[in-house]
């Protein structure tokens, strides 16, 4: 198992499950104890902490980012370069890649295409306006979320642009499919490598297809180099000419003839947004590119350039370090010799790692890949048809909401053609054996740490001073008694020095503040934490301070422990608002009624044509509560409001058809049945969620 995952770094982060393993570091999901969200934990891999190039390139990337705030890139919250462990804690982002949106979909539709790539390269814009060049966009560094908005992430081979200029050398090779000709070169990089990035994207979202494929990395950089792409109107005849003529021009060879800006090709996606039959005149520059539009498309069908989708197109970077010679003739021999170098360095390192690959028999034949997700591994491993078509690779996860077994994540994605034979990874939900902590108050440190490694937990001891427990015996725990915890997990014995020399009082004011609040101010005041209980009936929100023991304004000795009360939450009032839609196309005034437990609690006028949606609020402590919504007498829509989960969710919805007269049949406030299961209807379009404490 991961040794990071069920663990909790600088005690804030609880690392729950790895989501993303690259060249360099793991990603973890991870949640924030103090801000009380979910986090994604970039940590550098163990192997490259000593590695002074690695360190170099893991802190340019927190430098990077740290410095950008956008809301098309993702956020950074903090940062730690310690001894032992260096990570980047960013934004969660729930979503998935902009590859594996293209994979799902094949082409996408034009609107999509550019309002993805105008949220990138508003990314970029910025980027570049901070000096910041990326130099690995690609669409698996860009996440997808729900709402269609996008957020660039990765800055790992990001470089401050000032420092590019003094020198040729350590320059780095990306994702082969997407990088500038400069790069494939190890030639000076400018934020124009971006641009080019951008537009293979483009040009693989509107057609469907790379620009260039081949077996292997060296085939794929020798093309950015020389070869001329098929035209995306050969590959898609209804591309308007506009759009092709844009990203081609991105895509040029040389960076003085792409755009010079992010903000410029910004401004023709806008000239054509507002006239789609716009017709640029690129092609009447000097020494534009030339594209042959009678290209044999045929050629690229073969078998010797499919795209393999299973391939993730991750390609460490490799350091080519040259000189350069005198200018003139001399500069273009260096040139070319820098060019043949990379390629051989690149070419060296896929053989390496491909080199038993060379020698099998190609499987051709492809297959879709399966959905494993929330499958049990063994009954994958026990399925032929899964088992005889593909190789799997287990890691474990932790998440004590699925099953023991279950699998939480899968790479490659569902519905993604690879070959027969292919490695899938599998991240599945392990089992950890658990034990209950003891309560071992009063207890001598001889006999509370023999117990403990019965029951084969760790044990470490602190001093804490007490007026009554006599010293060398229990004060307290951590975690305190009672708590499940995993086998090998450390728990902290407080043992009792006596009665201290020094007296503290306890604050009077800690009753109402939040349970961390609380729990700096006793540290200030030399006191130590002790157990930490949770009231089900309080009414104040959660992980509020009820109570203390000893009580607020009590004198204690200087160290001693202090329990604390907390309210989980349960009993405060919660306030749960959802937006629901109201039939689309219906131009007049209906009845509307809601009944809540099957009691009516309001009844007003709408007309969707004015306002689409109408907004249900209700507030409670727990529980659940059903409620119906009527349209002209007829049910429309259940809902189930849970206080406990502070959700509303749609359980049912019902057609509508507008009557053709005034009236309707009486209501039904039964509540009907809400058995239908989720996801049913119409209605659920535009929905959204807003919770309030």
């Amino acid at each position: 198992m991961d040794k990071y995952i069920g663990k909790r770094l600088d005690g804030k982060y609880e690392i729950h499950n790895l989501v993303g393993v690259g060249g360099m570091a793991c990603v973890y999901r991870a949640y924030d104890r103090v801000e009380d969200r979910w986090v994604a934990i970039k940590i550098l891999k163990d192997e490259f902490s000593n590695n002074s190039e690695f360190l170099r390139r893991f802190r340019n990337e927190a430098k990077a980012i740290t410095v950008l705030s956008h809301p098309n890139i993702v956020d950074v919250y903090d940062v730690s370069f310690g001894d032992r462990l260096q990570y980047i804690v960013m934004e969660y982002i729930d979503g998935i890649t902009l590859k594996q949106y293209i994979d799902q979909e094949g082409v996408i539709r034009l609107d999509e295409a550019l309002h993805f790539t105008t949220q990138i390269l508003m990314a970029l814009e910025h980027a570049h306006e901070k000096g910041i060049i990326h130099r690995d966009i690609k669409p698996q560094n860009v996440m997808l979320l729900q709402d269609g908005s996008i957020k660039v992430t990765d800055f790992g081979i990001a470089r401050f642009s000032q420092s590019e200029t003094q020198t040729m050398t350590d320059k780095a090779i990306g994702s082969v499919h997407y990088i500038a000709p400069e790069q494939a070169r190890g030639d000076y990089i400018t934020d124009k490598a971006d641009i080019y990035s951008v537009g293979v994207m483009l040009y693989e979202m509107t057609t469907g297809r790379l620009p260039f494929v081949a077996d292997n990395a060296v085939s794929v950089a020798l093309m950015q180099l020389q070869a001329k792409p098929v035209m995306p109107r050969e590959l898609n005849p209804s591309l308007p000419r506009g759009l092709e003529q844009i990203t081609m021009r991105a895509m040029e060879k040389s960076p003085v003839d792409r755009f010079q800006s992010a903000g410029e090709m910004l401004d023709d996606i806008d000239r054509f947004r507002r006239n789609p039959g716009i017709v640029f005149h690129y092609d009447l520059q000097a020494g534009r590119a030339d594209y042959d539009s009678s290209r044999n498309i045929d050629s690229y069908d073969s078998a010797r350039f499919k795209p393999s989708y299973n391939d993730s197109y991750e390609y460490e970077e490799e350091y080519v370090r040259s000189q350069r010679g005198a200018r003139g003739a001399m500069a273009v021999k260096g040139v070319i010799a820098a060019a043949i170098i990379v390629l051989l360095a690149v070419g060296a390192v896929w053989l390496w790692n491909n080199s038993d690959a060379l020698f099998e028999p190609k499987e051709e034949e492809q297959i879709e890949m399966p959905n494993f997700v929330g499958m049990i591994y063994d009954d994958i491993l026990n399925n032929p048809e899964y088992s005889d078509n593909f190789k799997f690779k287990r890691t474990e996860g932790n998440n004590p909401d699925l099953q023991p077994g279950e699998v939480m994540q899968q790479n490659p994605n569902q519905k993604i053609m690879v070959k027969k034979g292919s490695e899938v990874t599998l991240l599945v939900n392990g089992k950890v054996e658990q034990v209950e902590v003891p309560d071992m108050k009063g207890y001598s440190r001889a006999d509370a740490t023999a117990l403990l490694k019965e029951l084969e937990l760790k044990v470490k001891c602190e001093e804490v001073a007490h007026d009554e427990i006599k010293v060398g015996y229990v004060v307290s725990s951590d975690p305190q008694e009672k708590t499940m915890v995993d086998v090998g997990t450390t728990v902290t014995l407080k043992i009792s020095k006596g009665p201290a020399t020094k007296k503290v009082k306890i604050p009077d004011d800690l009753v109402g503040k939040t349970r961390y609040d609380v729990e700096s101010v006793l540290k200030e005041r030399k006191l130590v934490v002790g157990n930490v209980i949770t009231d089900d009936t309080s009414t104040q929100p959660a992980d509020t301070v009820v109570s203390t023991n000893p009580a607020p304004g009590s004198e204690v000795s200087e160290g001693a422990a202090v329990d604390i009360v907390i309210s989980s939450g349960k009993g405060s009032t919660k306030t749960v608002s959802k937006d629901i839609s109201l039939p689309s196309g219906v131009n007049m005034d209906l009845n509307l009624k809601v009944y809540k437990n099957g009691t009516l609690v309001d009844e007003r006028t709408v007309n969707p044509a004015y306002s689409g949606t109408y907004n249900l609020t209700y507030t409670g402590t727990s529980g659940q509560e059903s409620v119906v919504v009527q349209l002209e007498g007829k049910d429309y829509m259940y809902l189930t409001f849970d206080y406990d989960a502070k959700e509303a969710t749609i359980t049912q919805t019902f057609e509508f058809t507008p009557p053709s007269s005034g009236g309707g049949d009486e209501p039904d406030t039964s509540g009907g049945d809400n058995s239908g299961g989720e996801g049913l209807g119409t209605g659920g379009g535009g929905i959204s969620n807003n919770f309030e404490n």
